[in-house]
């Protein structure tokens, strides 16, 4: 149900489950970039999601603001560009305010070298021990600590130890080839 107090709207929870859904939307389109416009509804998920959580943990709160509904949408707007950005994730759709420099020739020498290092770091990799092997591929793909403990179905702090020493070992073998990481 939605009241009117004094300029501001309030919505009360969970109620109004799906009012609280059109809220978000709305503000979600407000806020949402045109880079990560394509994954506005997960974001609303996540928003909503996000704020069942914190309203089941006060209890006495049981109404929202439309502003604080926006504050949601736009921090879960900011926390999914910094995931992209600590994943390093590029959008497909392309945007004319990034222009990415594309060869006109592939470069052979370039590529031989870049195969060369490839080759030298899969031989490396079958040198280090399988379990840290495996967390140390999962880094170098782009996981982080958390995500990998959880793949690899081990402790936060076993998995971070694997990583470290694998990533050492790697630096190790890397530089006996001759290769400086």
């Amino acid at each position: 149900m939605v009241s009117s107090s004094t300029s501001e709207q309030l919505v009360r929870i969970p109620a109004d489950l799906e009012e609280v859904r059109r809220h978000l939307v709305a503000a979600m389109r407000r806020v949402c970039p045109p880079s990560i416009a394509d994954e506005a509804e997960d974001l609303v998920q996540r928003a909503l999601i996000k704020l069942m959580k914190s309203q089941t943990k006060s209890e006495e709160n049981r109404t929202v603001s439309a502003s604080y509904l926006w504050r949601v949408a736009y921090t879960a707007v900011i926390d999914e560009i910094r995931r992209r950005d600590r994943r390093r994730e590029v959008s497909l759709i392309e945007n004319s305010a990034v222009a990415i420099p594309i060869a006109s020739q592939p470069d052979p020498e370039r590529e031989a070298a870049s195969r060369g290092i490839g080759d030298a770091i899969r031989d490396c990799l079958q040198r280090i021990v399988e379990a840290r092997r495996r967390a140390v591929t999962l880094h170098l793909v782009g996981h982080t600590v958390p995500e990998i403990a959880r793949l690899l179905n081990q402790r936060p702090k076993q998995t971070d130890n694997l990583v470290y020493r694998g990533m050492a070992d790697l630096r190790r073998c890397l530089s006996g080839k001759g290769i400086t990481p």
